[in-house]
C-alpha cells in the first residue's frame, strides 16, 4: 500500500470513528452518568470506537469496579460460572458478556496477532465459550480494562476457520520425552508464513509421575511476531499445559497462557527443546500470563479439539496428532516438488 493509499485509508477510519462516536453520543453520555454513580470519573476521551469491536470505554480495571462481585484468582483468571451467574452469554456472540449496560470481553490475547483491535482468532474463544460439561470448572482471563457500551446484537463477522485435529493414541502408553516439529525445511518465508502461520517451531514433552501424565507444548512463530508490554518488546509464544489420570483415564486439569521471550531469551530457546534449563548454564524462566484454565474431567477428544484450537492456523499440531498435515498442505507440498 502506498502513501497515498495509505493516508487515505486512514483519514477514512478516523472519520468512520467521528462519526459512529457522534452517532453513539447519547449512549455515551448516559455511561459516563452511570460510570459516575458508581464513582468511576469518566470523560470523553475515556471513550472510543473500534470497527470490529464497537463504542469501547477504556479506563484501568473498569470491569472490577463496575461489579465488585467478579474478582480474579490468583492467576487473573475469572471463573465463567461467576460471569455467567452476573452476565448473559449469547450464542452468536462468543468472547462477550452482556449485561443492560455494558458487554464484558474476552483477553485482547485471544485476538488475531494479540492485538486490541482484531477480531478474535478463530476458533478457541467459539469453541471455549461452548464446551460446558457437567464435570467441569471453566476460569478464562478477560479484558478487564475495556468493555463495550453499544450493547445490541452487531458483531463483525470474519468466515474464515479452522478444523480441529483428531488423535487416536493412549495417553498412558506415549513415550515420556520431547519431539520438536518444524515446517519443512525448503519452504521459503512466505510459504511458511501462509501456509504455517509464520510458526517456526512446536515443542511438545510428556512427563509421567505417580499416576500423572503431563503434557507441555510451546508454539514457537517466526522473529517477525513480537509485542510490546510496559514499553519493551517481546516474543509471544504460546503454551499449553494438561494432566492427565492414567487411573481414571482421563484429562483432569488443561490450561494455556503466552510466555514472553526477550530477545536473547528467544533466539536461545527456539532452537532448543523443553529440557533447555536442563542442559545450559543459563536458565529461561521467562514472563507468563494465563490466558485460561479448566479442571475437572475432560475427555481426550475435548483436549484435542481445545489444543487444536488455542494452536490456531499450525498445521504443525495436525502433524503431531494425526501423523501427516492437513489435506490442502500435503498437496502443496506434493506439487512444490514435482
Amino acid at each position: 500500500m502506498n502513501n497515498e493509499r495509505l493516508n487515505r485509508y486512514l483519514q477514512y477510519q478516523n472519520e468512520e470513528k467521528m462519526e459512529e462516536l457522534k452517532k453513539h453520543s447519547v449512549i455515551i453520555d448516559e455511561f459516563i452518568k452511570y460510570c459516575n454513580s458508581k464513582q468511576i470519573n469518566l470523560t470523553k476521551a475515556n471513550f472510543d470506537y473500534i470497527q470490529t469491536i464497537g463504542i469501547i470505554a477504556k479506563y484501568p480495571n473498569i470491569v472490577y469496579l463496575l461489579n465488585e462481585k467478579i474478582i480474579p484468582d490468583k492467576e487473573n483468571l475469572v471463573g465463567m460460572n461467576l460471569l455467567e451467574s452476573e452476565y448473559q452469554m449469547k450464542p452468536f456472540a462468543s468472547g462477550y458478556y452482556y449485561s443492560d449496560k455494558y458487554m464484558v470481553m474476552a483477553h485482547p490475547y485471544f485476538r488475531r496477532g494479540y492485538h486490541d483491535n482484531c477480531n478474535f482468532a478463530p476458533r478457541f474463544i467459539d469453541v471455549f465459550w461452548k464446551f460446558n460439561k457437567k464435570d467441569i470448572q471453566k476460569h478464562i482471563a478477560i479484558d478487564s480494562d475495556r468493555v463495550r457500551i453499544n450493547v445490541d446484537n452487531t458483531m463483525y463477522m470474519e468466515f474464515d476457520t479452522w478444523y480441529g485435529a483428531k488423535f487416536q493414541e493412549t495417553i498412558k502408553d506415549i513415550d515420556d520425552g520431547v519431539v520438536k516439529l518444524r515446517p519443512p525445511l525448503d519452504l521459503n518465508s512466505f510459504e511458511i508464513e501462509f501456509f504455517f502461520g509464520d510458526t517456526y517451531a512446536l515443542d511438545i514433552k510428556w512427563s509421567s509421575k505417580n499416576g500423572i501424565k503431563t503434557f507441555q507444548a510451546e508454539e514457537f512463530k517466526s522473529e517477525k511476531c513480537k509485542i510490546s508490554r510496559n514499553g519493551k518488546d517481546f516474543f509471544p509464544t504460546k503454551y499449553l499445559h494438561a494432566e492427565f489420570d492414567m487411573n481414571k483415564n482421563t484429562f483432569r486439569h488443561f490450561d494455556g497462557a503466552i510466555h514472553f521471550y526477550t530477545s536473547d531469551e528467544y533466539y536461545q530457546r527456539r532452537d532448543s527443546d523443553f529440557n533447555h534449563n536442563n542442559k545450559n548454564s543459563s536458565q529461561l524462566k521467562t514472563l507468563s500470563l494465563k490466558l485460561f484454565k479448566v479442571n475437572g474431567l475432560i475427555s481426550i477428544d475435548d483436549w484435542t479439539e481445545l489444543t487444536s484450537q488455542y494452536l490456531t492456523g499450525n498445521p504443525l499440531v495436525f502433524e503431531y496428532f494425526e501423523e501427516k498435515f492437513p489435506d490442502h498442505i500435503q498437496e502443496f507440498i506434493k506439487n512444490r516438488k514435482n
